[in-house]
């Protein structure tokens, strides 16, 4: 429903993690034993940082399904391993959702983009002004009726979507439309019941002969009018840092077309690769979905329509996080380079399936072949050179070598030598620049996450060598 929050809550109690881990279950052999042992130790790392119970993972590569994973317990009491078959709720990226329905009923001409929200919903505030565009890209103005990162009492009862709008879109809108990005449940609670109106269908029955039935997703339910099965995960919150309980349940009604999907993590996958190969809608409508819209000022938002467009180390990314009560999860989609994360876990108010999804992707991005691991192991050899003040001048150029002054040299061992041995050191990309190679690296120690990146020369020499912190 919410995004999910970027806090990461830390717990000094540790949980063993890895002892309930269940067996992987791939679809596709296509990754090595060593990338799959990094991929269950980030994923572990998260966990055992955070105490939440459990995490379910798919990863797309090339196209497809290549790792499916489950992690932790789903239940508690009585104690019961997570399985990849499990549904987790899916929140927020529901919202994705609406927004393709809204895409499918534009491309059949019974609405428009650009039509105002008039034209099926008269009587809300400022109708006639407000586009169903500024509804799916979160700049119409209306009022958040669910900002929170719990479920206040009200919500524990039932409710419509008209009364939604009684409430919440038949105020005063909190600014202009177009002139703020303002992020809003009540928008697409408004685009859902535009879905209804216009393909005189159930919003559910819609998305199911659309798009769940054709792309296979059988696994998909609707959890704003049942439960999760007692075969899913039980979701939990924490108050502070207590023990987890099981959540509460929004009453009926509240996550209606902005965050009532719950599904398993590969078939969320599977809708991740028909963005990819753009097999739901026509291309037209893909690139409505995944271009930043801008504001009447001409400032970006960073949001397409029900998903944010951002560029992360030089790659397109499209992604959402997800919250309701008891889940989170975290779904990004690079869909030029045909790779997508997904991370679904049973706790809420909490940031974990997005450092875990964020610490994935550059693992998937990293290149493996001979000369890369050559220049890994070369500039794993340079950073603790550095720790102790020094550096092989002759693997450097001219330029490089005078930056490694005296001076620089000394500041370098100051800042890295109480770091310690990297747990762990990655190449996460490269490109061309300048007519030079530049490789970037994570580095990750027990205290603090590095980036290094380099500028090699045709002739192998490294005309740059710079380190930086990240978190």
């Amino acid at each position: 429903m919410r995004k999910a929050s970027q806090a990461v809550l830390h717990s000094a109690t540790l949980i063993a993690i890895l002892a309930s881990t269940v067996a992987l279950a791939q679809t596709t052999p296509t990754l090595s034993s060593d990338l799959r042992q990094k991929i269950d130790q980030a994923v572990n790392d998260v966990l055992t940082d955070t105490d939440v119970p459990s995490a379910s993972v798919a990863i797309v590569k090339d196209g497809r399904i290549v790792y499916l994973q489950a992690y932790g317990d789903a239940r508690l009491d009585p104690r019961k391993a997570a399985q990849p078959e499990m549904r987790y709720s899916i929140g927020s990226i529901s919202k994705q959702f609406t927004a393709a329905a809204i895409l499918l009923l534009q491309e059949r001409g019974k609405l428009s983009l650009d039509d105002k929200v008039a034209k099926f919903i008269p009587d809300l505030t400022r109708a006639n002004e407000v586009t169903i565009r500024q509804l799916l890209s979160h700049t119409s103005g209306y009022q958040d009726f669910w900002p929170q990162d719990y479920v206040p009492p009200f919500m524990l009862q039932p409710i419509t979507a008209s009364r939604i709008l009684d409430l919440w879109a038949r105020k005063p809108l909190d600014f202009d439309p177009g002139t703020k990005w303002q992020y809003s449940n009540t928008n697409y609670v408004i685009a859902g019941v535009i879905v209804e109106k216009a393909s005189g269908k159930p919003m559910l029955d819609f998305l199911h002969q659309n798009i769940f039935d054709p792309l296979g997703m059988k696994s998909v339910i609707n959890t704003d009018q049942e439960k999760l099965s007692d075969s899913d995960p039980t979701g939990y919150m924490r108050y502070g840092l207590g023990p987890l309980r099981p959540a509460p349940k929004e009453g009926k009604g509240w996550l209606f077309a902005a965050g009532e999907l719950a599904m398993t993590a590969s078939d969320l996958a599977k809708w991740d690769i028909s963005i990819i190969n753009q097999q739901v809608l026509k291309p037209s409508s893909y690139k409505e979905f995944e271009t930043d819209e801008l504001l009447k000022s001409g400032v970006g938002t960073e949001y397409g329509l029900g998903v944010d467009v951002t560029l992360q180390s030089g790659r397109r990314v499209l992604e959402h996080g997800g919250e309701v009560s008891g889940f989170t999860a975290q779904n990004m989609v690079f869909p030029d380079d045909h790779i997508a994360v997904v991370v679904l876990t049973n706790q809420d108010a909490v940031g974990a399936p997005a450092t875990i999804a964020h610490n994935l992707a550059p693992l998937l991005f990293a290149v493996d072949d001979p000369e890369t691991n050559r220049k890994l192991d070369q500039a794993k050899k340079i950073l603790a050179g550095l720790q102790q003040g020094t550096i092989d001048r002759s693997l450097f150029t001219e330029n490089a070598n005078s930056y490694f002054s005296e001076q620089a040299l000394k500041d370098f061992a100051v800042g890295l030598a109480p770091l310690g041995t990297p747990q762990e050191f990655a190449q996460t990309r490269q490109r061309s620049r300048g007519g030079m190679l530049l490789r970037v690296y994570r580095v990750k120690f027990a205290e603090k996450t590095l980036q290094v990146w380099t500028y090699e020369t045709p002739d192998g020499k490294l005309e740059q060598y710079q380190v930086a912190a990240t978190e």
